[in-house]
């Protein structure tokens, strides 16, 4: 018989021991923690990039969304200091319930306030800030704050004579809402919803409703980009599927080529293939399907937007149908087909059931990113193939009002989490399968 020696060993009271004495507990219990501190060392770089790049930015995104200080606040460039403004209008809404008239006192505190504006050079921001709400506010309060040291007692007429548009009860709603820095507004100028002087939550006027109907354009066009790339994409996924791995290899370049060209270019390239006097209008002609004097227009319009989002987008469709129908053996149609099943039971029955983890999977992703498109639509969309993310980077960058950009993006973003649970609901995250 060999005599084998243990690593650990076991004392009369029955607490077994490693080779140098320790307790074995222990002993797993120090090296779980340091196996968890090494995990945790090597983690942390990328979770660290995951907060900075991702999780701040949304966080800084919701709170800009609920929170706008240009009314209260002006911050002075050189310093970077904070100075209260618009401090005696404040009190007046503070001490007189929304729908009061303003009276002499509040047109007084008017006054006050914008006499500070001048000095602090500050009126266009105020204006800028009621202007999101109102229109036209940002040159009435820069003119009024230029006159504001002449402006003497009654402070109402003197304001009035000045320009009577302070009269109106609309610009006093939006200051008083924007007294706070944290508000609900911009979330219903998101929805085309208004606050009315008396505190009703209302529907803007049917001419300038926008974003209710950009909204549901944006989720229209892209549930069909999806669809037509399952429809095209699908064939391709189950002919690479089918073919010897190295045609399908080969072939599979095909399909990726499109990730190694500018996403710029390809669209650029749509433009001149699409356009009035572009490529497939003049073979189009010369083949006599259509007159010369009858283009069809494919530019700047919903046409250009879903020819380009879907060619641009049907490599996400492909790859992961492609790596699903890829592992479904072969055998399982010839089984149900020796069975006595024609070929569409036996795709309806066999195949296509294996395949919807990877359909899932490809139309999430082509979905997610169609709702967010921005390039492809500014360039070929025109103002009827625009998406609610050529609105946001219009407020961004032309209007400069963040917070209904800020607003409009989170409305997008629970959008696309709520699409999540419903997909976890109905399918299952754990069955999407993207490789």
């Amino acid at each position: 018989m060999v005599d084998m020696t243990a690593d650990t060993d076991q004392n009369d009271a029955g607490e077994l021991r490693t080779a140098d004495g320790q307790p074995l507990k222990s002993s797993l219990a120090r090296a779980q923690r340091r196996a968890r501190t090494r995990a945790a060392i090597l983690v942390a770089p990328l979770l660290l990039f995951v907060l900075i790049t991702f999780v701040v930015p949304i966080g800084q995104m919701l709170f800009r969304s609920i929170h706008n200080d240009g009314f209260t606040m002006h911050t002075s460039i050189s310093d970077g200091v904070k100075t209260p403004i618009m401090v005696n209008l404040r009190d007046w809404f503070d001490d007189n319930p929304r729908g009061t008239e303003p009276d002499e006192a509040a047109y007084e505190a008017l006054v006050m306030d914008l006499r500070l504006l001048r000095e602090l050079r500050a009126p266009g921001q105020v204006g800028t800030r009621i202007n999101y709400e109102h229109s036209g506010s940002r040159s009435l309060f820069t003119k009024t704050a230029r006159r504001a040291d002449r402006l003497e007692a009654p402070f109402k007429e003197a304001v009035l004579d000045v320009d009577e548009d302070w009269a109106e009860p609309e610009l006093w709603s939006a200051m008083r809402t924007a007294s706070n820095p944290y508000t609900l507004s911009f979330y219903l100028a998101a929805v085309d919803m208004t606050t009315t002087p008396e505190g009703d939550i209302v529907s803007v006027d049917e001419n300038r409703q926008i974003y209710i109907n950009l909204f549901i354009r944006t989720l229209w066009l892209s549930a069909l980009i999806t669809g037509l790339c399952f429809l095209l994409g699908f064939p391709v996924a189950h002919l690479l599927a089918i073919l010897p791995m190295r045609t399908s290899n080969l072939l599979m370049i095909l399909v990726l080529l499109p990730f190694w060209t500018s996403l710029l270019v390809r669209t650029t390239s749509w433009m001149v293939l699409l356009q009035s006097q572009g490529v497939v209008n003049d073979v189009m002609v010369a083949m006599g399907i259509i007159g010369d004097d009858g283009r069809i227009q494919m530019m700047y319009n919903q046409i250009g937007t879903i020819v380009a989002m879907t060619h641009i987008l049907l490599p996400f469709m492909i790859l992961p149908m492609y790596s699903v129908m890829r592992t479904i053996p072969p055998s399982y149609a010839r089984a149900a087909r020796s069975l006595g099943a024609t070929s569409w039971t036996t795709f309806r029955r066999i195949y296509f059931p294996q395949t919807i983890p990877g359909i899932a999977a490809g139309s999430m992703l082509v979905f997610i990113l169609a709702v967010g498109y921005y390039i492809t639509p500014a360039l070929v969309g025109g103002s009827d193939g625009q998406l609610i993310s050529n609105l946001i980077a219009f407020h961004m960058q032309n209007s400069l009002n963040w917070s209904l950009a800020a607003a409009l993006a989170a409305l997008l973003l629970f959008g696309v989490l709520i699409l999540y649970w419903l997909y976890d609901r109905l399918v299952g995250i754990d069955n999407m399968k993207l490789g």
